[in-house]
């Protein structure tokens, strides 16, 4: 039982995720539907929580200050609305949980950031969320071009509707 239970977590896994350490500076990229639009909505913050590296369900808690509030998301690492985590600064820690920066703010909230290598940390290859964020780039491309053309009719019609009217007041004159 539990080796079917293990396959079918593997068929859901992402082939690869980003090493994310509690301490980092993260920039998570989440997609977002909003009707039936859909984008791409970039959360930057320090990761707090980790939860069960291995796992199909692990995840990571970030929490950033927006407009002097504090703020926390929860993201599963595995799940197809996260596109793409990306490490911008490793911070020396030495809890596995930094529960203690709900309580402060300002200097108090700073972590002493660690040299690393950033491009090998995020060299992080999903094809599928390339391809699935590629596709979003070109749908609303192609959604602007289409709105372009729809306005650039719309001002030819108008300019030949004008050219009308000043070639019927010259013949009147």
């Amino acid at each position: 039982m539990f080796e079917l239970i293990q396959k079918v977590n593997n068929a859901h896994k992402k082939s690869q995720v980003v090493d994310v350490r509690t301490g980092d500076t993260v920039r998570v990229h989440q997609k977002i539907k909003e009707g039936n639009k859909e984008r791409v909505q970039i959360f930057e913050g320090v990761v707090i929580r980790t939860d069960r590296k291995d796992s199909l369900s692990s995840r990571i808690t970030v929490r950033k200050i927006a407009s002097g509030v504090g703020v926390e998301k929860s993201y599963l690492l595995h799940s197809p609305l996260v596109l793409k985590i990306e490490v911008v600064k490793r911070s020396k820690v030495r809890r596995k949980y930094l529960t203690y920066l709900r309580d402060r703010s300002g200097k108090s909230a700073r972590l002493s950031a660690v040299d690393f290598d950033r491009s090998a940390v995020n060299d992080v290859h999903d094809r599928q969320a390339e391809a699935e964020e590629e596709k979003l780039h070109e749908a609303t491309a192609a959604a602007a071009e289409a709105e372009a053309e729809k306005k650039a009719a719309a001002d030819a019609e108008l300019e030949a509707k004008a050219a009308a009217v000043e070639a019927a007041h010259k013949q009147a004159e």
